[in-house]
């Protein structure tokens, strides 16, 4: 049997439902304002980081060519010096009287070649004539050979002698930073053995760092691409080196040199690039951390870490829609660059994405969105602000 319900029941339970959903619409929260922007698309070269420290591309142990006493020091510790600069002067009296032995010991070998060649002609006259032998002008040939090689072993001394006078002299090979004097005046110098001083020189300057041998490989493609080969410079692949100093702007220097081999116990290949340093900032034994090019350059697609969302294992951008919903897409993470950070793949770059405000959204619901424009490098919004 039916059970009948009034007809008026009926009617009021539609009204009801519909007067609880315009209830819950004017109680629900209104849509949230978020930041959206269109990511940057631009090109770029990737770039990866290592730590290294910084060499003297030339460095010198300054030692003595000859031996005696120490006489002289004609530099301050740890001045500037040039090529040429006077050092340090051993004792030189010893070999000025060993010069002036050496010369007489010449002038007298020529005046015994000045005889030897008068003899000669003389007897080589009477020879003719018949008047003496010819054994005996063989006999004043050999003395006059005899002569003449004293007079070069007399002039090879002398020359001996002046030089190991200008050695007493000790004068910077090259330009630099010279170090503390090692030895003070009055003490023995041996020669070719004890170390005076170092000189290191410091414009250009050197960063030598480690890179392991996916990275090798990846740096010798990109300098094949570039018509080189690493262990030529890589193309001129450029680095950027920021040292402990934060107040000092990175320096840009260019890769030059690699070693012919990897080494078989850490699997590292050891590079080299080399800096300008006018001002001689970078000193020798500095630590720093270097930024190399790490691929030619590419359109990329760039987005500020803060765009950027966990979800479990994933990382994901929060895409609005031309309604103001929100979906989200995964991507997959490169390098940061220019204060952004590179999307491998995941997106297209027509996006409009979150950029500030994620905390107040989830995916499915609806936002308020105020599109801003990103600059193409994210330091310049940051001196926009200020």
């Amino acid at each position: 049997m039916l059970r009948k319900w009034p007809l008026p029941a009926i009617f009021s339970v539609p009204f009801v439902l519909l007067a609880a959903s315009l209830a819950a619409a004017q109680n629900a929260p209104p849509a949230p304002t978020v930041t959206v922007a269109k990511p940057v698309v631009r090109d770029v070269i990737d770039a990866d980081e290592f730590i290294g420290r910084f060499e003297p591309v030339d460095q010198v142990a300054v030692r003595s060519r000859v031996g005696g006493y120490l006489d002289e020091v004609f530099f301050t510790d740890g001045a500037l010096v040039k090529k040429g600069d006077k050092l340090f002067v051993i004792d030189q009296r010893p070999f000025r009287t060993a010069l002036s032995q050496a010369e007489a010991s010449l002038a007298a070998a020529r005046s015994t070649l000045e005889f030897a060649e008068s003899t000669f002609k003389r007897t080589e006259s009477l020879t003719g004539s018949g008047t003496l032998s010819v054994s005996k002008l063989d006999d004043d040939r050999r003395a006059l050979l005899a002569a003449q090689a004293n007079v070069r072993g007399s002039e090879a001394a002398v020359e001996r002698a002046k030089l190991d006078l200008e050695y007493t002299t000790i004068t910077a090979p090259l330009s630099g930073r010279v170090d503390r004097r090692l030895i003070s005046p009055g003490n023995l110098v041996q020669a070719d053995q004890t170390v005076l001083t170092t000189i290191v020189s410091l414009d250009p300057i050197d960063f030598y760092f480690d890179v392991d041998e996916r990275r090798v490989l990846s740096y010798a493609r990109t300098a094949r691409e570039r018509g080189s080969a690493l262990q030529e410079g890589g193309g001129a692949l450029s680095v950027l080196v920021t040292i402990a100093d934060a107040t000092e702007r990175p320096f840009e220097g260019k890769l030059d040199f690699s070693e012919n081999r990897v080494d078989n116990q850490t699997g590292t290949m050891r590079l080299r690039a080399r800096f300008a340093n006018p001002n001689f900032i970078l000193q020798p034994g500095l630590f720093g951390r270097v930024e190399v090019e790490g691929s030619n350059t590419y359109k990329a697609i760039l987005v500020p870490d803060e765009a950027i969302a966990a979800d479990q294992n994933e990382r994901v951008v929060y895409e609005v829609g031309q309604d103001g919903s929100v979906v989200t897409k995964p991507v997959r993470l490169g390098p940061r660059l220019h204060g952004y950070r590179v999307i491998r793949s995941g997106m297209t770059g027509d996006e409009t994405i979150i950029v500030n405000g994620l905390m107040r959204v989830r995916p499915g619901a609806k936002v308020k969105p105020e599109l801003v424009v990103l600059p193409q490098e994210a330091a310049q919004a940051a001196e926009s602000a200020q």
